[in-house]
C-alpha cells in the first residue's frame, strides 16, 4: 500500500469518528429537546406538532449514525442505509407539511413520487445484492420457471 493510500485511509477513519461523535451529541441534544418540548406542550406553550417533528428528527439522526458506523466497520456505503435515511427525511417532511396544513398538492405529490422511487430502489437493493453473481441469478430464475 502506498503512502498516500495510508494517509487517505487515516484521514477518512478520523473524519468518520468525528462525524459519529457529532451525530451522537446531536442525538442526545435532540432527545433533551423532545423532553423540553413535551414539557412545553403540557404547559400549553407549545404544539404537539413540534414533538412529532423532533421525534422524527431523532429517527433521522439515528439512521445517519447507523450509516456512518456501518461505513466505519465495512469500509463501504450500503445503499439500503442511505435510502432508509432518505426515506425517513422525506417522511418527516411530509408529516410536517400535513401537520402544519401548509402545503401545496403538487409538492406533496412530488414527495410521494420520490418516496415511491426510493422504496422501489430499496426493494431492489435488498433483493439483488452486489456480490450476487448475475449469471447464477438468471439460471436460478430459468430453473424456477420450468
Amino acid at each position: 500500500m502506498e503512502l498516500h493510500d495510508k494517509i487517505f485511509k487515516k484521514v477518512i477513519v478520523n473524519l468518520t469518528v468525528v462525524v459519529l461523535y457529532t451525530l451522537l451529541l446531536l442525538i442526545v441534544i435532540a432527545v433533551f429537546d423532545i423532553f423540553q418540548t413535551m414539557w412545553a406542550v403540557l404547559l400549553k406553550t407549545s404544539d404537539i406538532n413540534e414533538v412529532v417533528y423532533n421525534v422524527l428528527t431523532v429517527f433521522v439522526l439515528i439512521d445517519l449514525f447507523k450509516t456512518f458506523s456501518d461505513y466505519r466497520v465495512q469500509e463501504r456505503i450500503r445503499i439500503t442505509y442511505v435510502t432508509d435515511a432518505t426515506i425517513l427525511i422525506i417522511m418527516r417532511e411530509i408529516t410536517v407539511m400535513v401537520y402544519s396544513h401548509n402545503f401545496e398538492i403538487y409538492v406533496l405529490l412530488a414527495f410521494a413520487a420520490l418516496l415511491l422511487v426510493l422504496c422501489i430502489m430499496r426493494f431492489v437493493s435488498i433483493n439483488y445484492h452486489p456480490t450476487d453473481n448475475i449469471v447464477s441469478l438468471i439460471k436460478t430464475k430459468d430453473v424456477e420457471a420450468l
